[in-house]
């Protein structure tokens, strides 16, 4: 399971938590901050950085966050 970059993140924007990424799986995008979800580790670091608790565990996520795993997969190529 990798985590995921919600609807916060698009009015943040810190990037708090590329900076504790021990992987540096997180890269900034046009509206967002997306999570690789084959390089991440699931160490949940940046979980505590987010300053708008907008990173979530993909299986925590409901039928309307969906839309941003399938975001950060196209983000990075993967669908």
């Amino acid at each position: 399971m990798a985590y995921v970059i919600l609807q916060p993140c698009m009015e943040e924007k810190s990037g708090d938590c590329v900076e504790v990424c021990p992987v540096d799986c997180i890269e900034e995008g046009p509206d967002q901050f997306y999570i690789d979800p084959e390089i991440c580790i699931d160490c949940g670091a940046c979980v505590t950085a987010c300053p708008v608790d907008a990173i979530v565990e993909e299986y925590e996520m409901t039928p309307e966050d969906e839309p941003f795993l399938e975001k950060a997969e196209k983000f990075y190529g993967i669908k």
